[in-house]
Formats: C-alpha cells, sequence, structure tokens
C-alpha cells in the first residue's frame, strides 16, 4: 500500500475539488431556489476527485486506466440521466421537507447540511478510487472481479433507468406501477446496480492492498437501503401509488430474484 506521504496531497486535493464544485453548485441552487441540483453533481464529486487523485499521485498504478474509464461511465452517465430526468420541475418533495425544516435563512444553511454535507461524505466513500489509482501492486483476481462487478453494476443501474423512463413516458401506464422489465425482480434494480459498483470499486481497491476501504461500500449501501433510497422512497408510495401494496408482497425490494406468486405473502 503506498505510503500516507504520498497520499496525503492527493487525498487533500480530492477533497478541495468535491468542495469547489459543490459550492459552485449551491450557488446555482440558491439563484433558482432548488437544492435538488445536488442530486445533479453527486455522481460528478467523484468524477472530479478521481482524476485530480490521477493527476496528484507521483505515478499512477496499473489500476489507473480501468478505475477511471469505469468512474467516468457511471459517474457521467448518472448525473446526465438525473439533470435529464428533472429538467424543469420544481424542487423534489424531500428537499422541499428540508427547506421548511430548517428555516429561516435555508439557503444559506443548504451550503453546509446538504451540498457541504455530500461533498464530505462523498471524499469519504472515494478513498477506494484514490487507493486504487495509487497502488503499484499487479492486477490480480480481486481486480478481475471488482472490474467485471463494477461494469455489471453500471450497466444493470443504466438498463434499469431506461426501462423506467420509457415506462413514464407512455401514457396509456399513467398511475400504474412499474412491474416489467427489471423492474420485475427488484422493486429498485437502479440502486441494486448503484451498490454493485460500490462494490466493485472496492473489489479494484482490495486488489490493489486497501482492504479498510470497505467502509465505502458498506456506507453506500447503508444509503441506498435506509436513508435516501428505498427507505425513503418507499415511506409513503403506497397512499400515491395504487398497486404498489400487492407490488410490494409479490417483489423483492432489492436484491434481484422471480416474483413470488400473488399468493404467497412470506
Amino acid at each position: 500500500m503506498p505510503e500516507f506521504a504520498v497520499l496525503w496531497r492527493p487525498a487533500l486535493l480530492g477533497l478541495a475539488a468535491m468542495a469547489v464544485l459543490a459550492a459552485a453548485t449551491w450557488g446555482v441552487s440558491s439563484l433558482r431556489h432548488n437544492v435538488a441540483y445536488v442530486d445533479r453533481i453527486w455522481s460528478l464529486l467523484f468524477v472530479s476527485a478521481a482524476l485530480v487523485y490521477a493527476q496528484a499521485l507521483p505515478a499512477p498504478g496499473p489500476r489507473a486506466a480501468w478505475v477511471l474509464a469505469l468512474v467516468l461511465a457511471w459517474g457521467l452517465r448518472l448525473s446526465g440521466h438525473i439533470t435529464w430526468r428533472g429538467w424543469g420541475h420544481d424542487e423534489d418533495r424531500r428537499y422541499q421537507a428540508i427547506r421548511a425544516r430548517n428555516q429561516p435563512n435555508f439557503a444559506f444553511k443548504s451550503l453546509f447540511i446538504v451540498f457541504g454535507l455530500q461533498a464530505v461524505l462523498g471524499w469519504v466513500v472515494s478513498a477506494p478510487l484514490l487507493m486504487a489509482l495509487a497502488s503499484p501492486h499487479p492486477l490480480n483476481l480481486a481486480d478481475a472481479a471488482g472490474i467485471a462487478l463494477c461494469a455489471f453494476g453500471i450497466a444493470f443501474e443504466a438498463v434499469a433507468d431506461w426501462q423506467l423512463v420509457r415506462f413514464q413516458r407512455d401514457a396509456t401506464l399513467r398511475g400504474r406501477v412499474m412491474d416489467s422489465g427489471l423492474w420485475r425482480y427488484s422493486r429498485h434494480p437502479n440502486y441494486f446496480g448503484e451498490c454493485c459498483a460500490w462494490w466493485g470499486f472496492f473489489l479494484i481497491a482490495l486488489g490493489a492492498g486497501a482492504p479498510w476501504t470497505v467502509a465505502s461500500p458498506l456506507i453506500m449501501t447503508w444509503l441506498l437501503l435506509k436513508v435516501s433510497g428505498v427507505a425513503l422512497l418507499e415511506k409513503d408510495i403506497a397512499e400515491r401509488r395504487p398497486g404498489y401494496r400487492d407490488y410490494v408482497q409479490r417483489t423483492s425490494a432489492f436484491i434481484p430474484r422471480p416474483p413470488r406468486p400473488a399468493d404467497d405473502t412470506h
């Protein structure tokens, strides 16, 4: 594993890059009264950090090309999808609730409780990227498994998002529950793909000799399942979407598997 003396400068520069991007987006969000812009740049925080890490390291290791290609594919696609999906829409109701709880002066407070928090969290989660880029260890089986899992996760998430967009654009299906394609096997296949991508990045870091970076995919899994992902989206969706309770009964929440029979409630 690279020495701390080699890592501290790229690590701090990566944090600075994330902070600058977050602060700039906060400025735009304040003008437009919409902090949901933070979702558009979440994945770009990692892209900016990875590029800075690679540039600041004295000699990026043999994983550099793989890691950069994967994080660029993941980050640019996800940011583009979220930006396109939210274009022209009002602030997400999740952020409206945060705004209401933090008045007065939410515009200023959001710099810290929304944008600053996500920048710091993203920096912590980006540890596998730094370690994988810095390590001189030769590529091994853990790297191969990580590259395969990460690529699978990116593709799985992209397909799930594409299927949902097609469903939502079909006026004849308005008000119905999306339960076809990958959504037949998981209620949140996009989040499952996201989780796979980050466990893949960890496996690459493991191959680089940094097993302690397991904290990164654990944090991402926790966020996806318990904080900003599954738990938050399903908090009241059954009240807004008729048929969702039946969908819950027959469909796995996260890990894809064949749907249960309609009369099987166990």
